[in-house]
């Protein structure tokens, strides 16, 4: 792990009225077309395997049993149990760890691949967070992303900075308008596959932009 002085504290992380209110929303997503998402995005994946940011563990059943290991980290406390209580059935080994993203308790090259799964949109600093996922990554492997995204349409843009005080107060410290293709390519990957498409995640929801992608180190 590198500890970084600036990190956010473990209270930072903390945001148990949102933690409730998503344990219900990524249910009702996943009904309207999340899971078939998250299927897409892990379909492939084999050997030791990081999420960050796991949540609840909505992706735990689409893990390919050809992952020998699957470590979950997530610093938020309730959406860590619950992960805890999904990791049993789940068809793959999984162990459910605390930490933050912008400094992974696992040594240097120990991993065949890291996914991020609607988490880079809320961490304090995503550029550290990939540097982080390159790290722990061995020499070719893939990262996984699948996130919210910044609007190709300008007005759009626009719309979402001008929300996004409110969203980050009621999301958890979502940001709704982060470019990340352009974060991962930042951080020294290259893109070998990205899919965009709208998602309306809730009834009420308009299609917001989304990515789903695969990413390689050097």
């Amino acid at each position: 792990m590198h500890p970084d002085s600036t990190a956010p504290s473990r209270q930072d992380l903390q945001h148990p009225r949102f933690a409730r209110q998503y344990l219900r929303i990524a249910v009702a997503a996943d009904r309207r077309g999340g899971a078939a998402h998250r299927r897409l995005l892990l379909e492939g994946l084999g050997g030791r395997v990081l999420e960050v940011g796991a949540g609840q563990g909505r992706n735990f059943p689409h893990y390919p049993e050809a992952v020998t290991e699957l470590v979950a980290l997530e610093p938020e406390d309730s959406l860590r149990a619950a992960a805890r209580r999904s990791a049993d059935p789940a068809p793959v080994p999984v162990t459910v760890v605390a930490g933050q993203a912008g400094g992974l308790p696992l040594g240097t090259g120990t991993v065949d691949a890291v996914v991020f799964s609607l988490v880079l949109c809320s961490v304090a600093d995503p550029g550290a967070a990939l540097a982080e996922a390159a790290r722990v990554l061995r020499p070719g492997g893939q990262l996984r992303f699948y996130e919210h995204v910044r609007s190709r349409n300008r007005l759009g843009a626009l719309l979402q900075h001008a929300v996004a005080p409110l969203w980050r107060r009621v999301g958890g410290g979502c940001h709704p308008a982060r470019d990340t293709e352009a974060l991962v390519r930042s951080a020294g990957f290259t893109v070998r596959r990205l899919d965009r498409f709208g998602f309306s995640p809730t009834p009420v929801t308009p299609p917001l932009p989304h990515v789903i992608g695969t990413a390689t180190t050097p």
